[in-house]
């Protein structure tokens, strides 16, 4: 029989595991999702190019940061070499 603490230390997908993390950025989306909703209904007519070349640019820098960024994990890895490294 496997110990589920020992198995979360050594999975090497156990932040996918983590479920407020998860909901935390569902209710985000959500609430973010309303919120240019209602942007959008408001914008006149004549600022809806300049509105969806705005959405578009963040479209773009948000793709760019969750392919390049690290995860948590190898920011962890990253300080730890880091620390043995120090004098």
């Amino acid at each position: 029989m496997t110990d589920p603490e020992n198995d979360k230390a050594t999975s090497p997908l156990a932040e996918s595991r983590w479920l407020w993390r998860r909901l935390y950025v569902f209710a985000v989306s959500g609430g973010a999702w309303l919120l240019l909703d209602r942007l959008i209904a408001m914008t006149p007519r004549e600022a809806a190019p300049r509105l969806a070349q705005g959405l578009m640019a963040l479209l773009a820098l948000t793709m760019v940061l969750y392919l390049v960024a690290p995860s948590a994990q190898q920011l962890i890895a990253s300080l730890a070499i880091l620390r043995e490294r120090r004098p």
